[in-house]
């Protein structure tokens, strides 16, 4: 696939996403998704599903390849959802909530790795970004604190303060579920900075390339 077949796929796709929860929605497993880089193209997608209310760790898988689509901001889904789609084929529990580490609505064309993921599975999905993908006032203090991130005059995502005096997180929608309910998801994952679905994914990622 090119670059502007790409861009194509996701101008399709994103009809398809639905930022609302499904009646009765609720959440028992958690899944993080992470993926980790080496040099030479390698790539590792790792999966980890977390009780959501003991955090307890109760599946992984891992998925080891190759990134064969270039490097082109906007697209990075196309580096990422191979391994991740395959990891969490693996699966032997099947999560009710997708957390990935990257963008979901909060994306050029609407339609980041979160929107993605969750339209090709049709599971609810949630976009935790370390960075921001439009403007924002920065969130009070204290932990739960939040504002609106807003792109082109359109709020795509929050400002999500998970932990007082630490940098906030940008959560965007991925697919079946609310803003005002993604965030709570996530702050609910947090005792330090980032969703611990996030952190052991990524652990368990990076353990894998070693």
């Amino acid at each position: 696939m090119t670059p502007e077949e790409a861009v194509a796929e996701q101008e399709r796709l994103r009809p398809l996403v639905r930022a609302s929860c499904d009646p009765g929605f609720s959440v028992r497993y958690v899944a993080g998704l992470d993926v980790a880089y080496a040099d030479d193209d390698r790539v590792v997608g790792a999966v980890v599903v977390l009780d959501a209310v003991s955090l307890e760790t109760v599946d992984t898988a891992v998925v080891a390849g190759v990134a064969d689509f270039p490097y082109v901001p906007g697209l990075f889904a196309f580096r990422e959802l191979p391994t991740l789609l395959a990891a969490l084929d693996r699966l032997t529990v099947r999560p009710d909530l997708l957390v990935c580490d990257g963008q979901g609505l909060a994306h050029p064309r609407r339609f980041g790795l979160a929107c993605h993921i969750g339209v090709l599975t049709d599971l609810p999905s949630v976009g935790v970004a370390k960075t921001p993908m439009g403007v924002f006032e920065m969130p009070s203090d204290e932990r739960g604190a939040r504002t609106d991130l807003v792109d082109d005059g359109e709020v795509v995502g929050r400002a999500l303060r998970t932990r007082a005096g630490v940098k906030p997180v940008f959560v965007s929608v991925g697919h079946r579920i609310d803003l005002d309910r993604a965030c709570a998801e996530v702050l609910r994952l947090c005792s330090v900075r980032l969703p611990e679905t996030t952190r052991r994914a990524d652990a368990l990622g990076r353990a894998h390339l070693r």
